[in-house]
């Protein structure tokens, strides 16, 4: 297998790009059909949907990406057993390469659904081949020149969103300055593009969106696609946090046809933490990012479907042979014997009258490699003092002048773990401020310029020049979308669950309806405890799903 220069892979290149034997190829056939191409014939389109995982015999097939406004650059060129194919092929999302045949080849192609059932049956050759895999979207991710384009002013709050959302997602993509970068004033122009209505995306199939939101993004790219009202899934899971997709790995991994929504990105909370050192398994600790897609390839890996991002909106009997139907957005309906909610929570917002104005552009709810850039060498205000807030801190001392760290109580001790403390202590740029409050913030078009706070107990208030500001303060339960479901919710809007109600263990008051994770009523709220909820609820579906009842349509739970 020739292979380019391109550095991206790094150490793991040949575990990116493996040269199968004979012997694995054999075992790969059945699993395939023959195919051949011609000299010169493009295989895969990027921004296409590709026939599958491509298997080469003999031949040789570029993989290019586009490198913009025309220009292509080779990543790799595969020969005699080598394997065409990235993540997308997992799940038939759209190509983000181009795949030629540089000189006629043979091959056998693995649809998507076979390629699963190759990661089942053939365990040791499915684990090469899904390492490779992932190793290949991490390859893109670091590139950065695959993908849609994102053109605008960096700084821009919905360039900000746009960003976010695909990082969030696993999506290569691309950013280019419309205030200074050549290309991007090129393609503006190219596009007869008024700069008010900026910014843009420019898709992999060549669609020109303005100033999207995410879902239409995602339509664009493939990622997410119409649900089949025709079908009947055993579970539908909302939410893909980490209980949410724990509970699809079991599911699916057992058996139950299984769909999964989310309003915004998989990975939750937890996928926004910068880096997780107390999770079980994981000794030199791991980033909610990282964490978080690998359970959610995991899923896909077992045939979950993923619709993200959608909105679940109405929970309600069926009364077409299904046990209950799920509204969700642009009018589609989710056909399923059991519903699992895992919805989390929402972040808490600073009550301080003019927040909204500076949110998405210098009030952030999450502390990701985008933010760290965004403050680089710079004065930031971090308020919180959960773990989370404590992961954030952490992180953002190593990117930026000075992190003050605001806490309402008298101490972190009582609310962050010991070795979160310990490290922000030994943080020089660090400083915390107990029993402290945001009072005011100002600035101009949307960016902060001045934070002022006060210290409950002197009432002493200080104002620094801070662009930037990082709220940590907790959060509510996501159970707007349950008032008129018939779910029971406490006092708080948490979920209510088992034997208080007469239902079974994480059971709602409704039956066949299960509530999990930070959610549900007297949860730990912790990512290990959510993952044990999400693994613990697929017996209590198996129970429900065997008991016989679950084809029947009713209308009421219990009270």
């Amino acid at each position: 297998m020739s292979q380019s220069t391109n550095p991206i892979f790094g150490a793991r290149r040949d575990q990116a790009f493996p040269t199968l034997a004979e012997a694995d190829i054999d075992r790969m056939r059945r699993f395939g059909e023959a195919s051949t191409y011609a000299a010169g014939e493009p295989i895969v389109k990027a921004g296409d949907v590709a026939p599958g995982l491509i298997v080469v015999l003999s031949g040789k097939v570029d993989i290019t990406q586009d490198g913009g406004l025309g220009r292509r650059e080779t990543i790799v060129t595969h020969g005699a057993g080598s394997f065409v194919g990235e993540l997308a092929q997992l799940s038939a999302r759209p190509s983000l390469v181009n795949a030629e045949a540089a000189e006629p080849v043979e091959a056998f192609v693995i649809p998507s659904q076979r390629l699963r059932d190759l990661m089942v049956q053939e365990a040791n050759l499915g684990e090469r081949i899904m390492r490779a895999l992932i190793l290949r979207r991490v390859g893109l991710l670091e590139s950065a020149t695959s993908g849609p384009i994102i053109i605008g002013p960096v700084a821009n709050a919905d360039v900000l969103r746009l960003q976010g959302f695909l990082a969030r997602s696993g999506q290569p993509h691309r950013v280019l300055d419309s205030d200074s970068d050549p290309c991007a004033r090129t393609l503006v122009e190219r596009f007869e593009v008024d700069p008010h209505h900026l910014p843009i995306v420019l898709c992999p199939n060549g669609r020109l969106l303005l100033n999207p939101g995410e879902k239409d993004l995602a339509r664009c790219i493939g990622l997410l696609r119409p649900i089949d009202a025709d079908k009947l899934y055993d579970v539908a899971i909302v939410g893909a946090g980490p209980a949410g997709l724990a509970a699809a790995v079991y599911a699916a991994s057992e058996g139950l046809s299984t769909i999964v929504l989310d309003c915004r990105a998989f990975g939750g909370q937890a996928g926004a933490s910068s880096r997780i050192e107390n999770y079980l398994g994981f000794p030199t600790g791991i980033s909610g990012m990282a964490l978080m897609a690998r359970a959610y390839n995991q899923a896909q890996k077992f045939g979950v479907e993923m619709v993200i991002p959608d909105e679940a909106k109405l929970l309600s009997a069926a009364t077409d042979g299904a046990r209950y139907r799920l509204d969700v957005g642009d009018g589609e309906t989710v056909r399923t014997r059991s519903v699992v909610i895992a919805s989390g929570a929402r972040y808490r917002r600073l009550d301080v009258a003019n927040l909204a104005r500076f949110e998405g552009t210098s009030v952030h709810y999450w502390a990701s490699p985008i933010e760290g850039r965004l403050c680089a060498g710079q004065e930031v205000a971090l308020v919180g003092a959960g773990n989370s807030a404590g992961q954030a801190a952490v992180y953002l001392a190593s990117h930026t002048r000075k992190v003050a760290l605001l806490a309402r109580g008298g101490s972190l001790d009582a609310s962050m773990s010991r070795y979160l403390v310990e490290r922000i202590r030994a943080q020089p740029n660090i400083e915390v401020l107990t029993g402290t409050e945001i009072v005011a913030l100002e600035g101009d078009e949307g960016n902060l310029a001045t934070v002022r706070w006060r210290n409950r107990a002197s009432g002493a208030e200080t104002t620094r020049p801070i662009r930037h500001l990082f709220l940590f303060i907790g959060a509510d339960p996501n159970t707007d979308w349950l008032a008129n479901c018939d779910v029971a919710l406490d006092a708080k809007g948490f979920v209510r669950t088992g034997p208080e109600l007469g239902s079974a263990q994480m059971e709602t008051s409704r039956s066949g309806v299960f509530a999990i994770g930070d959610v549900r009523s007297g949860s730990v709220k912790r990512v290990a405890a959510a993952v044990g909820e999400g693994a613990q609820v697929v017996a209590a579906l198996h129970a429900y799903l065997a008991g016989g009842n679950a084809d029947a349509p009713q209308t009421a739970g219990r009270p």
